[in-house]
């Protein structure tokens, strides 16, 4: 895969709690310099971020219901409203793991439902942390997405153990059909991971080593700067 094809591809992020502004700025021009699209950046930050790219045709994208997913539906809602007010351009949310789990299924898919209809068109990533799964709630995961009106679902942040995997991009793949996203995410450090992934299905890679992958180089071992 040429460079400039990966790079389309990757979602660079910054999430980590002690991010400062500086740590932003800096983020930002990288991004500029190394022509990434999107950029994923704590709710804190996104207008921030969205002035230093928005003259550069960069999208800036958040994360809802972050780290854990146990946020209420109207919390949610209530973060994605403010988001976009601040100038965001893609949403990921994390799915209601302990619903999922408790295989209260319609409120999962409601949960989602909320959330997309809030994203006003916006694309919708849903995060189901694979690590924590089994197969057959990965499988059930992916067809409530579907069914909700999302538009990928997303491997894991990262944050809570776990992160993509072939496997797992084949098996998410596999179940949501060749016309739906699938961004994979958590552990992604070199240029063999990003392709190895692209090969099993993923048609978006979230990552905050995205500058070590497009240069050849490893990227930080802790997912604790990005996901």
């Amino acid at each position: 895969m040429i460079q400039e094809a990966l790079i389309e591809m990757i979602d660079y992020t910054l999430l980590n709690p002690i991010a400062t502004k500086e740590h932003i700025q800096i983020f930002c021009q990288e991004t500029i310099t190394h022509g990434f699209k999107t950029v994923f950046v704590n709710p804190y930050y996104v207008s921030f971020a969205n002035q230093l790219l928005k003259d550069h045709n960069i999208k800036v994208g958040v994360p809802i219901g972050f780290s854990l997913g146990g946020a209420t539906t109207k919390v949610k809602v209530a973060e994605t409203v403010d988001a976009i007010d601040n100038g965001a351009k893609e949403i990921d949310m994390l799915i209601n793991l302990g619903a999922l789990k408790s295989k209260e299924y319609n409120i999962v898919k409601h949960d989602i439902a909320e959330v997309v209809k809030a994203s006003q068109g916006l694309v919708t990533k849903v995060i189901i942390e694979t690590a924590l799964l089994t197969q057959e709630e990965k499988k059930i995961a992916c067809n409530l997405i579907r069914e909700a009106g999302a538009d990928f679902v997303k491997t894991a942040t990262g944050f809570n153990g776990g992160g993509a995997t072939v496997e797992d991009v084949v098996l998410l793949r596999s179940v949501v059909g060749k016309d739906f996203g699938v961004k994979a995410a958590g552990g992604i450090r070199t240029y063999d991971d990003a392709i190895k992934i692209v090969q099993a299905g993923a048609n978006r890679i979230g990552t905050s080593n995205a500058i070590a992958i497009i240069s050849g180089k490893t990227g930080s071992d802790s997912n604790k700067d990005g996901y």
